[in-house]
């Protein structure tokens, strides 16, 4: 069994379905000579050839129209943004079309497609390269939203997600693209959609999570073991639609909640948990739900980046804040 970084996992998992589904055909800048800027791509147009990976022109507005129209006609199409910067000239096509074509066809159509993109910071990237820009996606009817925090998922949840009848934004945190290794089956079975990932039971508090800070939430939970804290580590992986159920049933377990992400903290993904924790969970909070996350401003340029990003410590400290209410 091989062991694979993430984008070794994404590039197995499209190999495995365009070889054995022919409506799968990949699209997008750079996709096929050169395997896509960050090599997710790599050697499938010469396995699959040049008509099922497809180099398109530096226009990501067609790339999403094309897109669309593909996936209504009864293809199966997988379009790359570059980066999670550059996918903003999409949404047109995406909210307008994308999201409401079942509805708007009485389920006469629907829009199989999945949108890959480079997403979040921390590899020194300029600007419009190191986003994390989800909440705009999962504030949108008809899509889902997926973002993979390891090897081994990413893989599963990508055959799913492309196996999805309705349109997929797959965000892959490039931060860790290449950071580790897990063994990886390409035996073509997928991880179920819309379901959080418990990855490390705990007593104390709940940690929610996803994408690039899973790392270092598992981290902060290695620290404060030693410190006689035990959290509950909970990959999210699928933000919309989201699975409530297991955040609070942990939460329920726990009585506190810290939620980190990367987005700024104004409007994104942790404001809809902490507000479904307030409707539903409210009487089972021992102590106000934290968020540990990036700052309400564009991501800064490389010097700072990492200040930007929840640490490992802040993570830690926003555990231990909750961690005093009794």
């Amino acid at each position: 069994m091989p062991a694979l970084t993430l984008i070794e996992a994404v590039t197995q998992a499209l190999a495995y379905e365009m070889a054995n589904d022919p409506s799968v055909v990949v699209l997008g800048e750079d996709v096929g000579v050169n395997g896509g800027v960050f090599r997710a791509t790599v050697g499938l147009q010469a396995r699959f050839g040049a008509e099922r990976v497809i180099d398109t022109p530096l226009d990501e507005t067609t790339i999403a129209g094309l897109t669309v129209g593909l996936a209504t006609q009864g293809m199966k199409p997988i379009a790359e943004a570059q980066f999670e910067g550059f996918i903003y000239p999409m949404i047109d096509h995406i909210a307008c079309h994308a999201t409401r074509m079942r509805h708007r066809t009485r389920g006469r159509l629907t829009c199989p497609m999945v949108l890959r993109a480079p997403w979040g910071g921390g590899i020194r990237a300029p600007e419009h390269h190191s986003e994390a820009n989800e909440a705009l996606f999962t504030h949108m009817p008809g899509l889902r939203v997926v973002i993979p925090s390891s090897p081994s998922r990413a893989y599963g949840l990508l055959l799913a997600a492309i196996r999805d009848p309705d349109p997929v934004i797959w965000f892959e945190p490039k931060r860790i693209y290449r950071q580790y290794k897990e063994e990886v089956p390409d035996d073509g079975e997928a991880l179920p959609l819309d379901v959080c990932f418990v990855l490390r039971e705990g007593r104390d508090a709940t940690v929610v999570t996803w994408g690039a800070q899973v790392k270092e939430c598992l981290e902060a939970a290695e620290l404060l073991s030693a410190e006689g804290i035990e959290i509950e580590v909970i990959d999210v992986a699928t933000l919309k639609p989201l699975d409530f159920d297991t955040i609070h049933e942990s939460v329920r377990k726990t009585g506190r909640c810290v939620i980190v992400h990367e987005a700024p903290r104004n409007g994104a993904v942790g404001a809809e948990i902490a507000a479904r924790l307030a409707e539903e969970a409210m009487f089972d909070l021992v102590a106000p739900v934290k968020r540990v996350s990036g700052y309400d401003i564009p991501i800064p340029l490389f010097r700072l980046e990492m200040e930007y990003l929840p640490s490992v410590k802040r993570i830690a400290d926003g555990v231990r804040g909750v961690m005093g209410y009794r």
